[in-house]
């Protein structure tokens, strides 16, 4: 599939890393370095500008590697990119560890997955069909 692209950074495109790769990586588009302090937040821009068809969406979404090592994770994971937006994509990143953590110019900050997506038509009703799990719910299966 086919997606129109602007890219006004002077970075690769984003790109599958493997053959079975679901997101790309994308990169901090700055002209001076983002240091997050602990528990900042920060919207990172990353140069791109994109025309996806009706019916996918993007999802941004925390690099494992960020998370795990530094602490730093995309705020409102999974945000979404809809198919109608022309803006910049930007990265809403938040530092949760107790030390700084600093962005610098073509950083990978977070990935981009392309999923499909449902349009739905609600239909009113006075009850729902019954399950086994009922209404159990955050964390009503156990962990274990």
């Amino acid at each position: 599939m086919n997606v129109k692209i602007i890219n006004k950074s002077d970075h690769a495109l984003p790109h599958y890393e493997t053959e079975a790769s679901a997101g790309m990586d994308l990169r901090a588009h700055l002209e001076e370095d983002v240091i997050l302090e602990p528990l900042e937040r920060a919207i990172v821009k990353t140069g791109l500008f994109m025309e996806l068809p009706v019916g996918l969406e993007a999802q941004v979404r925390p690099r494992s590697g960020l998370a795990a090592k530094s602490g730093i994770t995309v705020l409102n994971a999974p945000g979404t990119i809809d198919a109608d937006y022309r803006g910049e994509i930007g990265v809403i990143l938040v530092n949760l560890s107790k030390e700084p953590f600093t962005i610098q110019n073509g950083d990978r900050i977070a990935q981009i997955v392309i999923a499909k997506h449902e349009r739905i038509k609600w239909h009113k009703v006075n009850e729902l069909n019954t399950t086994d799990r009922g209404e159990g719910g955050f964390g009503s299966t156990g962990v274990k």
